[in-house]
């Protein structure tokens, strides 16, 4: 059962199913054909099906296509309409480029992605970093964005705390202190969460990314490790510290954005200060979620965008 509350600006949503389904790598199960789109980045891998009303799901850090793919669960495949799920350049399938792309460049890949399968315009649906490329395509090519979704977005809270890394550390500890941990250990963290992983310790790790690490299922460490990535990070960090949040009060489309109240990535306040940009924006809040909405309560996310 969902339990809203229908304040001005906010409703909050709470659901009593908590991670009820695993991630999956199984295309076939939602009709998707898998596809290397060549960008300026790089080449991309795609899965996606044709279909109306198509919908670009844009992944965040430690995240690729099949991290949506308990949100696919929870709404029905989303019927007919077309999918297309991108593994930006680094993460997931895709080859990392000779520097971590920046969030024009990342634009640019989706643009190419999206002419490539011959798809004029979609509803974005993005998370975390996902939510902030989102966000610039809608203001860089607004004719080809029919709304965006940003589902546990990293956006004004996470964009202060890449500027202010030292003054973060009260604001977003779990956030900088990470950010801190991967630019200094580098790419040997990857081996050592796998280590971690190995002995049973890796929950403990995650555990403030989670409202509930004990109750996930294994499949979600797996990716979480398999997609924690230190050169996407610490990029996708100096790419938010380098943006003009104020680019978004050009946004025209419908804007809906979905945070956990124990989001140790990003802050409840996220919510007020986007309305801030964009009157028009209507903001969600879940009770007992952490940074990842679609896999902790992805019925409540389906429901929230009218996919279920």
């Amino acid at each position: 059962m969902h339990a809203v509350d229908d304040r001005p600006a906010r409703r909050v949503v709470t659901t009593d199913a908590y991670a009820p389904f695993p991630v999956k790598a199984d295309a076939a199960r939602w009709g998707l054909r898998r596809t290397v789109v060549p960008t300026e980045a790089g080449p991309v891998v795609v899965h996606h099906r044709p279909g109306r009303a198509a919908m670009l799901f844009v992944h965040g850090v430690a995240g690729s296509w099949t991290t949506w793919t308990p949100l696919l669960e929870a709404a029905g495949g989303v019927g007919d309409r077309g999918l297309v799920l991108v593994d930006l350049p680094g993460w997931g399938s895709s080859p990392a480029p000779d520097v971590p792309i920046d969030v024009d460049r990342a634009v640019a890949v989706l643009t190419a992605v999206l002419d490539a399968l011959s798809v004029a315009d979609v509803d974005v649906v993005g998370h975390s970093l996902g939510a902030f490329v989102a966000m610039h395509l809608a203001v860089v090519a607004p004719a080809r964005v029919r709304s965006v979704a940003l589902v546990s977005g990293t956006t004004v809270a996470t964009a202060w705390a890449a500027r202010h890394p030292v003054r973060a550390l009260r604001t977003l500890p779990a956030f900088t202190l990470l950010r801190a941990g991967l630019a200094i250990t580098g790419e040997t963290a990857r081996p050592l969460l796998g280590a971690l992983a190995a002995i049973g310790v890796l929950p403990l790790l995650a555990a403030p990314v989670f409202a509930h690490v004990r109750r996930l299922d294994p499949s979600v460490l797996d990716a979480f490790v398999d997609e924690l990535r230190p050169a996407g990070f610490t990029g996708a960090a100096r790419a938010a510290a380098a943006y003009d949040l104020d680019r978004w009060r050009a946004v025209t489309c419908p804007v809906t954005a979905i945070a956990g109240r124990d989001d140790v990535f990003a802050r409840v306040s996220d919510l007020d200060a986007l309305v801030a940009l964009l009157p028009g924006a209507r903001t969600v809040l879940l009770e007992d979620c952490g940074h990842f909405a679609h896999v902790e309560h992805p019925d409540a996310v389906a429901h929230t965008l009218g996919l279920a």
